[in-house]
């Protein structure tokens, strides 16, 4: 019996493969989050109901696909891969790692060429729909908007030859843990968050505000940051090489970011608004958005990668064609999707303020992000 990597797994989704998935979790978790893609198709059983054997289920198991058996953490998704086989199905598969394998994988992908011959690249944590970045340039990098896996970006920086200077988050994020501070004592880089995110944490930071531009290299590739406020009072955009615009989570491809995960709806809808509308529209419409999420699997390119063109947003995303403000504020703040998992203590964990185990980190980023105003 085989098991299947996430990394093949993602492989398999961007290539748009035929794929069944007999998801053995319970329907809660399953309806709450599960792996998607073009050319899937789902089937949820929980696992206990197929403890006496898999032969009611076998005839809707198709044989002109390929079948990867999914669960928590890998043990349930082996015993009924090996009930299938032992019903004579021979294209079956096991997720190795299960869904918390799942979670943790990051795909880089590279997003384009930088003006001095650097590059920059997107991590694309597909499971959960957290986009990390790392931009290259004359043997040095930052990294922005990191996630807790942070010996995939010193691995990639090995491999590229180059050396972390700087790690950056747009803003305190309440979906996941941040991995920018325990990347920059790896590195001894330098570690940049919003002043007015920072009023509560317990650590030392650069100050990541306007006027503050950072440079990458020798030829001096310029983040300049840009005070976009609305998702956090501190949420902070980042102009790259005056070619990309990593907007946070402040505007993605498809919706744009929810302002209530603090509890300041009320508050910051404002601020949200004068962002997406006026601050962001005295930006050139040429610049490629880089969000620091996706929503879902159709926000990825062919290559999987999440990009726009701003001015393309203005005419298609739906949250940034609201032209009534009562209309805007009333879509921001009302009906929204559930608040991710466990989003106060990530929001203290990247505060400092307490230090779960690694253990207790996944269980906390369980579930996908949540982190866009869906349906605006």
């Amino acid at each position: 019996m085989q098991g299947m990597t996430s990394a093949q797994l993602t492989q398999k989704l961007l290539s748009s493969e035929p794929l069944f998935i007999l998801d053995v979790r319970n329907e809660t978790d399953f309806n709450d989050w599960k792996i998607e893609g073009k050319q899937i198709q789902h089937m949820n059983i929980p696992y206990f109901d197929l403890l006496d054997g898999v032969e009611a289920i076998i005839n809707q198991i198709p044989d002109d696909r390929e079948v990867l058996v999914v669960c928590a953490k890998e043990g349930s998704s082996i015993f009924v891969a090996e009930q299938l086989i032992g019903q004579g199905k021979t294209n079956v598969s096991y997720l190795i790692g299960g869904m918390k394998a799942w979670s943790e994988h990051l795909e880089p992908v590279k997003i384009g060429d930088l003006k001095d011959g650097g590059a920059i690249y997107q991590f694309v944590r597909i499971g959960k729909g957290c986009l990390s970045y790392m931009v290259i340039s004359q043997g040095e990098a930052a990294v922005i908007d990191a996630v807790r896996m942070t010996d995939v970006f010193v691995r990639f920086a090995d491999e590229h030859r180059v050396q972390i200077k700087h790690t950056i988050d747009t803003h305190l994020h309440a979906d996941h843990i941040s991995g920018g501070r325990h990347l920059a004592e790896q590195t001894d880089a330098s570690y940049w968050l919003p002043p007015k995110d920072a009023n509560e944490v317990t650590f030392h930071y650069e100050k990541l505000e306007e006027g503050n531009r950072l440079v990458v290299g020798q030829t001096a590739i310029q983040i300049q940051p840009v005070y976009s406020p609305g998702h956090t009072i501190g949420s902070t955009s980042l102009i790259i090489d005056d070619q990309y615009l990593m907007s946070g989570d402040i505007l993605f491809v498809a919706s744009i970011g929810r302002p209530d995960l603090a509890g300041k709806a009320e508050d910051w809808v404002s601020d949200l608004r004068t962002t997406l509308y006026d601050r962001y529209k005295q930006l050139s419409e040429d610049l490629i958005v880089l969000p620091a999420h996706f929503g879902k699997i159709t926000e990825l390119g062919n290559r999987g990668q999440v990009t726009a063109r701003l001015g393309d947003l203005f005419k298609q995303n739906p949250g940034l064609n609201i032209a009534d403000e009562a209309e805007f504020r009333n879509s921001v703040t009302q009906n929204l999707p559930p608040q991710p998992n466990a989003y106060q203590e990530i929001r203290q964990t990247n505060m400092g303020k307490i230090t779960p185990t690694d253990e207790e980190q996944r269980e906390m980023e369980i579930g996908p992000n949540r982190c866009a105003v869906h349906d605006v």
